[in-house]
């Protein structure tokens, strides 16, 4: 079924490191959905089904630790967390007057109302605090977990340490293809007019988003008045609906960086109407999610190899 995402936009607040910029987040309808979409993370032989909603603030929360150079450790401390106190949704009630992804309490000191149901603001507070427990990246999760929140049910979060770990692992990027989604290809049409930037507007909501989430990363395959050079024939880049994400030089610390943003994208492909993510020799296309990461096989041409198989950059394209 067609579905508009109506995406609201909200800021990322300034905690800690993070600085002040926009990012589209999704609010909490679910029915913007088709059933039929749902994201899996597998590691290890560990399978873990997310609805869309809820791997999109699993992505964020992720995302957010990559951004502040935090180890996956601190991920997956914070969606085990997320999982037990709100089952990875941004929710407006609780226990009191606990609200959001964490369940924390403006009369406690973690924010106005407003702010704690920002997502990246709540995300950020929560690293703030777990960043002065001692050790924590040492600790067992749940036990980490109860020194930030100090919850009436210290053990509870132990029941989420296995996906949470498996999520962490695949959305921080450390286990490439470990994370993907089915979505649906049937979208709206829209104005397909180019943006000053040279790219239409939901590949200028890609563009966007990448800054704001990852910070200040290099992007390229697009320029003001649109691009006529440069890549295969028939390219979306022709057409003013991709973003290329780079991570260079390539070696294994950007590898990890690079599947950790490939991985977030495919996260909020739904929301984005995303249609390709490609990265380090892989696919994921909207029309064949299903499927999953798939084997890219690029253009036979004389290049560099690791452009042509995108191992030095994330390409995201969008739906017309």
């Amino acid at each position: 079924m067609k579905r508009s995402t109506a995406p609201l936009l909200v800021g990322l607040a300034a905690v800690g490191v993070v600085v002040t910029v926009g990012v589209m987040i999704l609010g909490g309808d679910t029915e913007l959905f088709s059933e039929s979409e749902e994201c899996t993370a597998e590691v290890d032989g560990h399978r873990v089904t997310l609805s869309p909603e809820q791997a999109e603030n699993a992505a964020l929360i992720s995302a957010i630790a990559v951004r502040r150079d935090l180890p996956a450790r601190a991920a997956s401390i914070a969606i085990a967390t997320a999982y037990q106190e709100s089952d990875l949704f941004n929710i407006e009630y609780g226990d009191r007057d606990s609200i959001g992804l964490f369940q924390q309490r403006p009369s406690q000191g973690w924010g106005s109302i407003d702010e704690i149901l920002d997502p990246v603001y709540s995300t950020n507070a929560f690293y703030d605090a777990l960043v002065e427990v001692d050790g924590y990246e040492s600790m067992e999760i749940t036990v980490a977990a109860q020194a930030v929140q100090r919850s009436g049910f210290p053990d509870a979060y132990a029941d989420h340490e296995a996906d949470a770990r498996a999520i962490a692992s695949a959305l921080t990027g450390h286990s490439p293809e470990g994370f993907t989604c089915e979505v649906s290809d049937d979208v709206d049409e829209t104005d397909a007019a180019l943006k000053k930037t040279g790219l239409t507007g939901r590949a200028e909501t890609v563009r966007r988003e990448a800054l704001g989430v990852f910070g200040e990363v290099q992007l390229g395959g697009f320029e003001p008045g649109g691009v006529g050079e440069g890549h295969m024939s028939g390219s979306t880049h022709y057409e003013g609906r991709a973003v290329d994400i780079f991570v260079r030089p390539v070696n294994d610390a950007n590898n990890v960086r690079g599947w950790a943003m490939a991985h977030y994208f495919v996260a909020q492909a739904a929301r984005l109407e995303i249609q390709t993510v490609i990265f380090d020799d892989r696919i994921w296309t909207a029309r064949r999610s299903d499927q999953g990461w798939r084997d890219y096989d690029p253009p036979s041409r004389d290049g560099d190899r690791a452009i042509l198989e995108h191992r030095d950059h994330v390409h995201v394209d969008v739906f017309e």
